[in-house]
């Protein structure tokens, strides 16, 4: 401990010093960015309760925050999530008694207390000044903003919060603290989804992340009706993405990823979960979406062989007064003026199709390397069974490397 204690005080030292220099507009955006930089391998706790608990800053440690529900969700969807949670506690009237007892020294800034930690130089004793704020007024006032905020924030870290009483000598407050961070908290609840299809056109990929995303109330992200919303919202994003859509021309990748990992890092993603068709297409993406930390934990390859993805496509048509989809085999136009009017997109040509099966098979083996956890469905199938072969995977412990 003692080394994390020495290095997390140096880190953050740091962003203190950058909050004064810098003055960002956003300080907690900016904190938040901080804090996210190399923190893999440290303590990550909060320490939360109201004013004069004992709050202390020890190893990797917020103290102080989140104060409220929008913070607590603000650092979720930034990704910050801590390890552990502590909360301290004890009666008003005990906070309000201690609050009233600091003092400061003003030479050297150092918090002294009436009661327990009254200073020994006779000097120091009589340079001490009452600290600011802390009136039993203005110390009510806190505790009432603390007891309205606070139960909601508890809510949301209520698998990994422990309470501790906070009126008792300092040692044994510390000594319940370290106990309990020392171990690791391990939770029974599922791990969030994120799933990624990959396969050829027609493979039924679309199908199958809309089926798994309705059943399990995670998020569908198709990485062609992204580009195409921010082109139609006129974003930034889109603003550089519409010239090559109007040119034909495939978009870099990385705008794209961009995008995506703009959409993946919300957090309706991040608690919930997300299923990912049309990205990556090739080794070089997959690397790309891997050093972003766009990592998925489920991967399936739908395979279909070429003549069925010729006989799914090419015989698709569309009704363009109804915008209705029929297939010449599996869905027919009832009627034969419907029937008439059916329009062919010229993506389904036969020779259109075939590029697109000779593009996806130059990089199919790179990408089956790349995820060896993967699992290999037979796509030739009734897609409600090819559903749940998917269903079982999911629910199955998560694939590891050795």
């Amino acid at each position: 401990m003692p080394y994390y204690i020495l290095g997390l005080s140096y880190f953050f030292q740091n962003m203190l010093e950058g909050l004064l220099i810098h003055k960002p507009d956003e300080p907690i955006q900016y904190m938040i960015s901080h804090l996210k930089q190399d923190n893999d391998h440290v303590p990550r706790i909060c320490i939360l309760g109201p004013p004069a608990s004992g709050k202390t800053t020890i190893g990797w440690i917020l103290e102080g925050f989140p104060e409220n529900r929008d913070q607590a969700w603000m650092l979720q969807s930034a990704g910050m999530t801590p390890r552990h949670v502590v909360v301290l506690y004890a009666p008003d009237t005990v906070l309000i008694e201690r609050n009233l007892g600091k003092r400061i020294d003003p030479s050297t800034k150092e918090v002294y207390h009436t009661t327990f930690d009254w200073p020994s130089d006779p000097l120091v004793q009589q340079r001490l000044v009452e600290a600011e704020g802390i009136s039993e007024q203005e110390t009510a006032k806190h505790l009432v903003e603390y007891h309205r905020n606070f139960p909601r924030v508890f809510q949301i870290y209520q698998q990994i919060l422990k309470s501790i009483n906070a009126d008792q000598p300092c040692a044994d407050v510390f000594s319940q603290v370290l106990t309990y961070i020392r171990t690791w908290c391990r939770s029974a609840a599922p791990f969030t989804p994120r799933i990624l299809f990959c396969g050829p056109p027609g493979s039924g990929k679309s199908l199958q992340a809309a089926l798994i995303a309705q059943k399990y109330n995670i998020v569908n992200i198709c990485c062609g009706q992204l580009l195409k919303e921010a082109v139609a919202d006129k974003t930034k994003l889109g603003e550089l993405i519409k010239p090559y859509f109007d040119s034909g021309w495939p978009v870099p990748d990385n705008i794209v990823l961009k995008l995506l990992a703009d959409r993946l890092n919300r957090l309706d993603c991040m608690t919930d979960g997300w299923v990912l068709h049309g990205f990556p297409k090739d080794l070089d993406q997959a690397e790309q979406m891997e050093r972003a930390g766009i990592i998925p934990n489920r991967i399936f390859f739908l395979n279909l062989p070429s003549e069925s993805v010729m006989e799914r496509l090419a015989q698709r048509m569309i009704d363009p007064v109804t915008g209705e989809r029929y297939h010449a085999m599996y869905k027919p136009a009832p009627l034969p003026d419907v029937q008439a009017r059916l329009k062919q997109n010229p993506k389904d040509t036969e020779e259109n199709i075939r590029i697109c099966l000779e593009t996806y098979y130059r990089h199919a083996g790179d990408l089956e390397e790349f995820y060896e956890d993967a699992f290999y469905i037979n796509a030739d199938q009734d897609p409600y069974v090819v559903f749940e072969y998917i269903e079982s995977c999911i629910v199955k412990p998560l694939p590891h490397k050795s």
